[in-house]
């Protein structure tokens, strides 16, 4: 991994990062320690927290996982997302993220959102303050267009600062990013640290057996992973697995993280039982006609063009 972040001390990031979404909400605290240790066993080093996980809690208990070796590892979180990205905003989100995190100093600190109608004069002034206070490390945009990440960046440089990380979905069955984000950050040296590789659990292949979960409980999931094609792919996925005889999730992950683009997928999981596949991609090497074969599962996102005559 060419582009990488460094902790404190000097430790690497992962080529994996743990998300801590579910700390304290779908995975209570015993859980969360379970997969917290499981993650450390496993050589991860980079874990993603957000000011908006679990009201709270998800910072506070990864704080409170952290802190005997805090120096050694790379904490990222995020802006509050129902606040906009003034330096008020901004200031009183990292100062109440670091309370609950319990460290003086983020590695990552990432703008959550796109918002459009705050300056990034604004906002950038004030990123760049908390860098030159020693309040945070790299900055991150997460969500943001690829028109908006290089608008952002133009102004991060007059305030002598840059954008160091995206933060975007993608998984087999969201390649948007493809398009235009994962060539940009090639190009600009962006490093890339997506989120739901699983799909919300569809790629898991739990759902071709009627199992519950967030695409049958929560509408927002539902909406994004409706379409019947998904559904199609996550159901090939999971014959393809069964004929290798690897978990339908260790090749999802595997396969986002194939792309040379990406720097560390996050992935994540309710208990430590659901963690255990996509830690297996960690060792997994995915053969490229393997790699090939999966992404043919899905459609291709056309040019930013459109010219498909052009392809």
């Amino acid at each position: 991994m060419e582009n990488q972040l460094i902790s404190p001390n000097g430790t690497p990031s992962s080529r994996y990062c743990f998300g801590t979404m579910q700390f304290g909400g779908r995975a209570d605290a015993a859980q969360s320690r379970a997969m917290y240790d499981a993650s450390r066993a496993a050589g991860i080093t980079f874990f993603d927290t957000a000011f908006a996980y679990t009201d709270g809690a998800s910072e506070t208990l990864l704080g409170e996982f952290a802190a005997p070796e805090r120096d050694a590892l790379v904490i990222a979180t995020k802006c509050d997302f129902s606040g906009p990205s003034t330096a008020e905003n901004i200031n009183r989100s990292l100062d109440t993220s670091r309370t609950r995190l319990g460290m003086d100093f983020i590695d990552v600190f990432y703008l959550h959102r796109w918002d459009g109608e705050t300056p990034l004069e604004r906002s950038f002034d004030a990123l760049a303050t908390l860098q030159q206070h020693g309040k945070i490390g790299a900055i991150g945009v997460s969500n943001f267009s690829a028109w908006q990440v290089m608008k952002a960046q133009a102004v991060a440089k007059t305030f002598g600062t840059r954008i160091d990380i995206l933060q975007p979905m993608y998984n087999l069955v969201k390649r948007q990013v493809e398009v235009e984000i994962l060539p940009m950050a090639v190009s600009e040296g962006f490093m890339v640290a997506p989120y739901s590789p699983l799909g919300g659990g569809l790629l898991t292949g739990k759902y071709t057996t009627g199992t519950k979960g967030r695409l049958s409980e929560d509408k927002g999931y539902a909406v994004r992973y409706g379409p019947d094609w998904m559904h199609k792919a996550a159901k090939q996925l999971a014959t393809i697995a069964r004929r290798e005889g690897i978990h339908p999730a260790t090749l999802a992950v595997a396969w986002v993280a194939q792309n040379p683009a990406i720097t560390a997928p996050i992935i994540s999981a309710r208990t430590i039982e659901q963690l255990q596949p996509s830690l297996a991609a960690l060792t997994y090497r995915m053969p490229a006609e393997l790699y090939t074969e999966i992404t043919a599962l899905s459609p291709t996102p056309p040019p930013a063009t459109d010219r498909l005559d052009d392809v």
